[in-house]
């Protein structure tokens, strides 16, 4: 299984950005621009929450191996595999969203002056907040599930090229 890049995360990010900004202008022009709704920012850190507890609980069960306690529940490979993998959908995700959700805000910054309008540029910016604690808690999902002898197969691979 490959890690997540932060370049990729970073690019999903930009081009989704701009491509809302562009787009939010257009349709302004055009219309009403359709609004952001409150439920996303909620939405992200429900995400983000689950990440970070399910590495949290990994975590412990892994630590508890680790110093041989007699209590000590496994971690089944397949279930920190699929962990992963939800992590990085959702980091995958979250970056688009919060591109998304970071172009509007950018657009909606000219026309503060509106309350409407400025209280989609807050939802917007919590938004891309909570996209980011989804990207962080997916990452540490990754750190938290890697393999020790991943390191040494990465490091000598590395070397010898």
């Amino acid at each position: 299984m490959r890690e997540l890049r932060i370049r990729l995360l970073a690019g999903v990010f930009v081009v989704a950005g701009v491509l809302s900004w562009a787009g939010a202008r257009l349709w302004a022009s055009i219309g009403t621009l359709p609004s952001v709704p409150l439920a996303a920012p909620i939405v992200l850190a429900l995400i983000a929450v689950v990440l970070l507890s399910t590495a949290l609980s990994i975590r412990s069960r892994l630590k508890a191996q680790r110093e041989r306690r007699p209590e000590a529940k496994g971690v089944d490979p397949l279930m920190a595999a699929r962990a992963v993998v939800f992590g990085q959908a959702s980091a995958l995700v979250a970056a688009l969203v919060s591109g998304m959700y970071g172009g509007t805000g950018v657009f909606l910054l000219e026309s503060l002056d509106n309350p409407a309008r400025r209280d989609q540029a807050i939802y917007a910016g919590f938004s891309v907040l909570g996209g980011i604690a989804v990207i962080a808690a997916a990452i540490f999902l990754e750190r938290v599930c890697k393999l020790p002898e991943d390191d040494d197969r990465n490091t000598g691979a590395a070397s010898a090229a």
